[in-house]
């Protein structure tokens, strides 16, 4: 049974692989000038003057020669370019590449290749403004945040005749979310409008990591109309999208952390995305806004560069969480994660709660798998009968088969009895699964003696044994196929699964080596039970 059940599900995962939601056509409405700027209106990157497929991009060379502001908070390490004052280097401070190399951390943005991603933003005007070309003064190039504070702001200065913007980024301690603001000057006689903008570039990632793990790599726009909407390397390529929605944010997003632009909530945005010299760009350009002549205004966004920690998520954007990606399982899954982590944070440990998840999870199905495993148990004591039906018909399969559900019949058994509340039960575990897999909070998190990450393989392969025995066990419980090759083939799945959950995260096997143990002790438990005649 668990054989059945999983090869659906790794079918289904082979399926959304290359199903992705697609991204429908929509026609660009009326925009207001330039606070309604469509792809065409932002600002575009300057085309290199290089041959497709070139390693470094003129623009990307030009851009390293450029002055650079170094900052570093608790939890970031980045890089700004006083060109646009673009976000161009991004590295997570609390979050390792490796155990092995504490040292080296995770780059979530750069803007060298491979895998180039970084985030532009500037000010859209008719008047002077200074967009993502325009160059920044900067008083100095080294911030810290110090022990104690809690505030990091790093100004830079652009000035065009009687228009003075103050482009400042806001860090704060213990948070990846990162304010963005412009203080316009308006020294001219007349007023002066303009609007934010931010864009993230990315290139498409090079296939690395897990083959036999599939998340998603992309952008993600969300709206009220539709709150998680993925646009993957293809979408971004073929479709220029432009649509309004009040609210709402953008990212791109990988497993376990994304960049996003996070604008004003109460505003009506204009999301857009372009393709241009084999780089994707998912950006938003806000409404308009005034300063008057003589005065000084204050313009604003904010960003989001980390990991995706729900808790972070929940309180940074409306629907950002979604970025933790369950699928059509979100509903079973978002629950699960908020139990394993209430668990969590009784236990101390991540295993253990994978562990005590999975056995109140078992407990609550106990009375369908009940079900389930006697109606096994009575199948199984079938088996000596069916097998002198088949020795008694021959190939007539159609008598056989009468007399099998008449046989059925008579002893009060359903064939399919052991199946249905299994299946039944599919969605949970399989939500489960996303769970573990897709929360960053089991990256790195150790569980006792050998397990030091419950999100990479087992290094000594104990796990992956222990669950192919476990659903060795499984089988032999089971009632023996009537079919000789199907008997044949089922001896082999438990060591081909084995070598499946090799490659699988630690966190994953021990969830089902759990689950595999529980249930064989259920099953073993109905099945003594059934053949003693104390239960039918």
């Amino acid at each position: 049974m668990l054989a059945f059940i999983f090869t659906s599900f790794w079918i289904w995962v082979e399926w959304e692989k290359v199903n992705n939601p697609q991204v429908q056509e929509m026609v660009a409405q009326q925009k207001e000038a330039q606070a309604r700027a469509t792809a065409e209106d932002v600002p575009s990157v300057a085309r290199a003057n290089v041959a497709p497929g070139a390693d470094m991009p003129a623009m990307v060379a030009e851009a390293q020669k450029a002055q650079r502001i170094h900052v570093k908070t608790d939890v970031l390490d980045v890089e700004l370019d006083v060109t646009g004052g673009d976000l161009r280097h991004a590295e997570l401070i609390q979050y390792p590449i490796s155990l092995d190399t504490p040292d080296e951390k995770i780059v979530l943005m750069k803007d060298t290749r491979p895998g180039i991603f970084y985030a532009q933003s500037g000010l859209l005007s008719q008047q002077s403004a200074p967009t993502h070309k325009a160059v920044y003064q900067a008083a100095q190039t080294d911030y810290t945040m110090a022990a104690g504070q809690n505030e990091l702001r790093v100004p830079m200065v652009w000035r065009d005749g009687d228009v003075e913007v103050v482009k400042t980024y806001v860090f704060k301690r213990d948070s990846y979310v990162v304010d963005i603001e412009y203080q316009v000057n308006n020294m001219s006689a007349s007023d002066w409008s303009g609007a934010t903008y931010g864009q993230l570039v990315r290139t498409e990632p090079s296939s690395e990591g897990n083959a036999f793990i599939y998340t998603f790599t992309g952008g993600v726009l969300s709206t009220p109309a539709e709150p998680y909407e993925k646009l993957d390397f293809d979408d971004l390529k073929e479709q220029k999208l432009s649509r309004d929605a009040e609210g709402g944010w953008i990212a791109m997003i990988q497993h376990y952390f994304l960049g996003a632009f996070l604008p004003n909530q109460q505003e009506v945005n204009n999301y857009y995305t372009k393709f241009v010299d084999n780089q994707y760009y998912l950006g938003y350009v806000a409404p308009m806004q005034t300063v008057k002549a003589g005065e000084v205004g204050t313009l604003s966004t904010q960003m989001f560069i980390g990991p995706k920690e729900q808790k972070r998520l929940e309180v940074a954007a409306p629907n950002l969480e979604l970025t933790v990606d369950y699928g059509i399982f979100h509903v079973f899954a978002a629950p699960l994660f908020w139990l394993l982590e209430v668990i969590h944070d009784m236990v101390g440990n991540w295993g253990w709660a994978i562990i005590f998840l999975t056995i109140l999870i078992k407990l609550a199905f106990y009375p369908l798998s009940d079900k389930g495993y006697r109606s096994m148990a009575n199948m199984r004591k079938l088996a000596p009968r069916l097998q002198q039906l088949k020795e008694s018909y021959g190939d007539d399969k159609a008598a056989m088969s009468q007399k099998m559900m008449q046989m059925y019949k008579e002893e009060k058994i359903n064939p399919l009895g052991g199946c249905l509340p299994i299946l039944i039960q599919m969605p949970i575990f399989i939500a489960l699964y996303w769970v573990l897999l897709e929360s960053v909070e089991m990256r790195q998190a150790p569980f006792m003696l050998w397990i030091h990450d419950l999100s990479v393989m087992d290094p000594y392969f104990v796990l992956p044994i222990l669950m192919g025995v476990t659903m060795y066990i499984q089988q032999a419980l089971n009632p023996p196929p009537m079919d000789p090759m199907q008997a044949k083939v089922m001896k082999f799945l438990p060591f081909i699964f084995t070598v499946f959950f090799v490659f699988f995260p630690a966190g994953l096997v021990l969830y089902w080596v759990v689950n595999n143990t529980l249930s064989m002790a259920q099953q073993y438990y109905v099945l003594r039970k059934v053949e003693k005649g104390e239960i039918k």
